[in-house]
């Protein structure tokens, strides 16, 4: 116990020393890493001749700047914070930057005490998903980038990206001390100590800060920007529970067990190409771990068999590839893609082989040279990839890899929404 007392002395001096008032303007270096997106007519291309892929907008709806995670895991917040800022676009139509270390600040404090609750027989991770940002509306509201730029641990000026490692390692170390010390009775304090955690490294939740010469508390700052988390649902495609019922997908950052829609799989591509075409974004959480998931900014299902005869070799060579350098062959220009049934999406969920990875943001949809569309995904990656940050999505890659996605309600066909008893819909 002295160990863990010195620990919980240390962290809150280190809270006291590295006040808000001794970070540096984040948000130059952050926009730095941010990239504008590009309008239809300056949409990133490649010249046919390079063999590449040649992309057209169809349809994109407007959003903020792409942001970096950078060492962090925490593309659940950024995904989160990304569909909220496009949501206040669209409805009021202000850029705002909101705090993504505001929302993992609270929601891992709140996974953290839950993990005590249960005596350390459920996950604590510093994954999350979109249920985390809507719990965030219901229960504390809102804060912008400048108010809590979550850099109290920075050394140097120039470290203006989140490096979570050590934050992590101290949490989840905080965490297992308090669990398997052998306690017969817990006081009050370690929610205070762990909370100082969270303080210590990303600075205080502010209870009132300035934006823009007028004063907000988070809840008033989310009505003047119009959020209301009743606005939004989950919407998911699996067969092991019924269509047109609610059940918490069964993936570890799902720690607070909520509900999703369940929709036959066409019926999710529907609502994804309707929310589009009406001028909202969606909010997409995937598996990425695919060597179809590209580094450079695409992502496809190649059917392997038919790739291999085109491009002149056998599947012998290609066993012998390892993973990148078989995923690299298959994205560098299009090709024949799996035709994705809702059995094969189902089977990939139940043997492993779809997980919960990433999340991201869904604005657009585009064709290759081809004629096949594809989704335009913003990720938080930075100005990673061949198209600034951007990556293509191919409706194959969506239609497998899916877990979930979240959605206006008015952004759903209202064919759809009058099944799932969701009222509001849109009108076809």
């Amino acid at each position: 116990m002295n160990k863990l007392f010195s620990m919980m002395v240390a962290l809150f001096v280190a809270a006291t020393v590295y006040g808000q008032d001794t970070i540096p303007d984040r948000n130059a270096s952050r926009d730095k890493n941010a990239t504008p997106i590009k309008n239809n007519a300056e949409v990133e291309k490649k010249s046919a001749d390079d063999e590449g892929f040649v992309f057209s907008v169809v349809k994109q709806v407007p959003i903020t700047s792409v942001k970096d995670q950078h060492r962090s895991s925490t593309c659940w917040s950024f995904s989160t914070m990304a569909f909220f800022e496009a949501e206040v676009l669209r409805t009021k139509g202000i850029t705002v930057d909101l705090s993504e270390m505001y929302l993992v600040s609270n929601s891992m404090y709140e996974r953290g005490v839950l993990f005590v609750r249960l005596h350390g027989n459920a996950t604590f991770s510093p994954g999350g998903a979109f249920s985390d940002g809507l719990a965030l509306l219901r229960e504390h509201g809102l804060v912008p980038q400048s108010a809590m730029p979550g850099l109290n641990y920075a050394e140097y000026p120039q470290d203006t990206l989140p490096v979570h490692k050590e934050l992590d390692a101290v949490a989840r170390g905080f965490l297992n001390s308090i669990v398997g010390g052998n306690m017969t009775r817990l006081t009050p304090s370690w929610k205070i100590a762990f909370r100082g955690i969270y303080d210590a490294y990303l600075g205080k939740c502010p209870e009132e800060f300035e934006y823009e010469g007028k004063k907000y508390t988070p809840k008033s700052f989310q009505d003047y920007l119009g959020l209301n988390a009743d606005d939004y649902v989950s919407i998911t495609s699996f067969t092991h529970h019924p269509f047109y019922t609610q059940f918490a997908i069964e993936i570890e950052d799902n720690w607070r067990h909520a509900l999703s829609y369940n929709v036959p799989l066409e019926e999710l591509t529907a609502i994804v190409d309707n929310a589009i075409n009406k001028g909202y974004t969606i909010a997409w959480g995937s598996d990425v771990s695919e060597s179809g998931f590209s580094r450079q900014g695409i992502a496809v299902m190649p059917d392997n068999s038919k790739l291999a005869k085109e491009l002149g070799s056998d599947m012998a060579r290609w066993l012998k590839m390892n993973k990148s350098d078989f995923g690299g062959k298959f994205t560098s220009k299009p090709g024949p893609e799996l035709e994705i049934t809702q059995l094969m999406r189902q089977q990939s969920f139940d043997n492993y082989e779809t997980t919960d990875d990433h999340g991201m943001l869904i604005y657009g949809i585009a064709k290759d040279q081809t004629g096949k569309e594809y989704y335009i995904v913003k990720n938080s990656w930075g100005d990673a990839g061949n198209y600034n940050g951007i990556w293509y999505v191919s409706k194959a890659f969506f239609n497998y890899k899916t877990i979930n996605i979240v959605v206006n309600k008015k952004a759903i066909p209202s064919a759809i929404a009058k099944k799932l008893g969701i009222k509001g819909g849109s009108i076809n």
